[in-house]
């Protein structure tokens, strides 16, 4: 993916997925070599409003929904309360208000825990609250796997030399 193709492909998916499963191991070792210094109320807390207010009004809302569109709300709320920016600035709170603690790797354990092993990423208003191939999505995906892959031709600015017309040096 790059600025200009937005769309990842089942490898670079997996990829990105083993990323944040490197976070979530690292997080999960920290969390559980420290287990006996863990507040459990603090911890239980910060792992479940996550989705008490970003997950489970939005998809309770999307199965009660004939329709499957729901308000933009949820959406908004699922990648706020999703955001590592958002839970980054609620654990620095939480630091400067009571200190730091261990329970804090909750944070850090849930969101990379949902992108590893759900493959679940912030929601974009065009697709379904729950994960449903968009019918697009599903042809441009069959298009490019089928798709030979070959040099994209572009028109080089002034004194740039395109890879097309490169001459081989020597010999």
């Amino acid at each position: 993916m790059d600025g200009k193709n937005l769309f990842e492909t089942r490898t670079t998916y997996r990829l990105i997925r083993l990323e944040y499963g490197l976070g979530l191991v690292i997080a999960a070792v920290f969390f559980f070599l420290h287990i006996d210094e863990v507040r459990w109320i603090p911890a239980i807390g910060l792992f479940v409003y996550i989705d008490l207010i970003g997950y489970i009004p939005g998809a309770v809302a999307y199965h009660r929904s004939r329709t499957k569109r729901i308000h933009r709300a949820y959406y908004v709320a699922y990648n706020v309360m999703h955001s590592l920016a958002t839970q980054t600035l609620v654990v620095l709170a939480w630091i400067w208000l009571w200190g730091p603690e261990w329970a804090l790797l909750v944070i850090p354990i849930h969101l990379f825990g949902d992108r590893a092993l759900f493959g679940n990423f912030l929601k974009p208003f065009a697709l379904d609250f729950e994960p449903v191939a968009h019918p697009a999505y599903a042809r441009f995906t069959d298009q490019y796997a089928t798709t030979p892959v070959t040099p994209v031709t572009r028109s080089a600015p002034a004194g740039e030399v395109t890879t097309a017309a490169r001459q081989p040096q020597g010999s």
